[in-house]
């Protein structure tokens, strides 16, 4: 990483992307943020990141904020299951809620933040749009994908959430582009609502599990967001997480510091 790198977070304002953002500058690394609600950013960060308005559904959005770009780390997602996050429009009622859950068409037309339009979609847009000369794409995904069809797989992707993140990290692989591709377990831990940067600065890992990775999708447990906001942060620095796929999880005695280097060292 040098002075003139350029981190953009995809999905800066959610629950990772927030760490993310503050892990970042922790490290004295310049900052872009990709989101719809610049005032709500602007308002969390801090004005100590550059903020720029797009929409990943929206390919033609993309561009501008793509300019002079070096890393991309992106931690959108939605919920697993259909909620109000899902943005239907209009505002269903309860007749139209059993709709959702047992029509599949009449739910993708109804619903416009689906994980297939954001973990499917959202992410080949991002890279479609992406510099040529990217060094890094960071991925957030998720335990399962390689076992979806297997319980409790079966029970996550009832509506496609592992479906379309598979396919997020198809897009990304065949991209060409340099990729790391995190694939936590269970989420826990704050941040579930927007802070503002002093509290984000202050999200301490102290009296949690050690950090455990592994490949081929054969971990599972929670994954505290802390630690996977550090992984998605400390691997750009690291050569050996380049074009890797791995599994983070909870688990064991955690040391009195994370060897992130040591940690990444063993995947390869």
């Amino acid at each position: 990483m040098t002075s003139e790198d350029l981190v953009l977070v995809a999905g800066a304002t959610g629950g990772v992307g927030q760490l993310v953002v503050a892990k970042l500058l922790e490290k004295g690394l310049k900052v872009r943020t990709l989101t719809r609600n610049a005032a709500k950013a602007t308002e969390m960060f801090n004005d100590k990141v550059e903020i720029a308005v797009g929409d990943i559904r929206d390919v033609t959005t993309l561009p501008p904020a793509m300019q002079n770009v070096t890393h991309i780390i992106c931690c959108t997602g939605t919920t697993a299951f259909p909620s109000a996050r899902w943005e239907f429009d209009p505002k269903p009622n309860l007749i139209q809620w059993g709709k959702i859950f047992f029509d599949p068409t009449y739910r993708n037309a109804k619903a416009k933040n689906t994980p297939a339009k954001v973990d499917a979609q959202g992410v080949s847009n991002l890279i479609a749009t992406a510099p040529s000369n990217l060094k890094r794409f960071v991925f957030v995904s998720s335990c399962g994908v390689l076992h979806k069809d297997e319980f409790p797989y079966k029970i996550l992707n009832a509506f496609g959430v592992l479906d379309a993140k598979q396919q997020g990290e198809a897009a990304i692989i065949d991209s060409g582009l340099p990729y790391t591709i995190i694939r936590p377990g269970r989420l826990i831990d704050g941040p579930y609502t927007s802070y503002d940067l002093n509290t984000l600065l202050q999200a301490k890992t102290g009296g949690k599990l050690d950090v455990v990775l592994g490949t081929g999708d054969t971990l599972s447990g929670d994954a505290s967001r802390i630690d996977v906001a550090a992984a998605c942060v400390e691997s750009i620095f690291h050569p050996a997480t380049q074009n890797q796929a791995f599994e983070l999880v909870n688990k064991g005695v955690r040391p009195p510091v994370m060897d992130w280097e040591t940690l990444f060292t063993q995947l390869a």
